[in-house]
């Protein structure tokens, strides 16, 4: 990828091809689990610290080939969703959870009002504006967020491999939906293993469907995206059932009435 702008795993809010000329706009929320020295690992052992309760192990690598192989600019934050989660509003409980699955957080228990203002302006609002002014410097942009997640969920082994997700606006993820399955034999299914109920489509509810902006979420199981191989593979993936949306979208006249 060119990486026009040089980041670190500490920086906040990481750009990755900032020039890109692809209209798609790679987003990554959970992309890391860095948690700044000043919050004492929020009173969290390294089990979970390691654990998918604070990024989405995966995610990064796969947006990042997502977007090499696009020519897309990639947004993602730099900080454990654990401190932040820059895919909930400052107003949500779980924008700062006390409990993740299995992990009590100690350091987001008994949180004042000044302290959640605190790290909204320090963390969620320098990604979203940065995440604004890409979108709005991108010529009829198409929001894709990439997330990850564990097999197994409070006990219960999930079944889908790769989830395609939306909220009020359907219609990148029914044609993506379309193009999966003729195009794979893995576990493909629609809003899983979460959907907006969940309140997992906050990135795109303010980002893209407002704006009338294209916009999926897509969700790999992170067992399938362990090595680089499987991490290459799966953007490279992703790519083309995204390229092949697009193609389709534009012969029926979508992608312009959308913008």
């Amino acid at each position: 990828m060119n990486h026009l702008q040089d980041t670190s795993e500490n920086d906040l809010v990481m750009t990755f091809n900032p020039e890109g000329q692809s209209p798609v706009v790679v987003v990554c929320e959970h992309a890391s689990c860095f948690i700044p020295p000043e919050y004492d690992n929020l009173g969290l052992a390294t089990d979970a610290l390691q654990s998918h309760a604070a990024w989405d192990p995966g995610a990064l690598a796969v947006a990042t080939g997502l977007a090499t192989h696009l020519d897309a600019t990639l947004v993602a934050s730099g900080v454990s969703r654990l401190v932040y989660d820059c895919n909930r509003p400052p107003n949500a409980p779980d924008a700062m959870p006390k409990k993740s699955e299995v992990f009590d957080v100690p350091g987001n228990t008994g949180l004042t009002p000044a302290q959640r203002d605190d790290r909204t302006g320090r963390f969620y609002e320098p990604f979203r504006q940065t995440l604004s002014d890409v979108i709005t410097t991108t010529q009829t942009p198409i929001i894709v967020t990439m997330h990850s997640f564990t097999p197994v969920y409070l006990g219960k082994v999930r079944s889908v491999e790769i989830g395609i997700l939306h909220d009020t606006d359907t219609i990148l993820a029914d044609v993506l939906l379309q193009t999966a399955s003729s195009h794979t034999t893995a576990n493909v299914q629609r809003n899983e293993p979460y959907g907006p109920e969940h309140g997992v489509t906050h990135t795109l509810k303010e980002h893209a469907i407002e704006a009338g902006h294209l916009n999926v979420m897509l969700e790999i199981r992170n067992d399938m995206i362990v090595s680089q191989q499987q991490q290459d593979a799966m953007a490279k993936t992703l790519a083309n059932w995204l390229v092949d949306a697009m193609d389709r979208l534009q012969t029926e006249g979508v992608a312009q009435c959308q913008a």
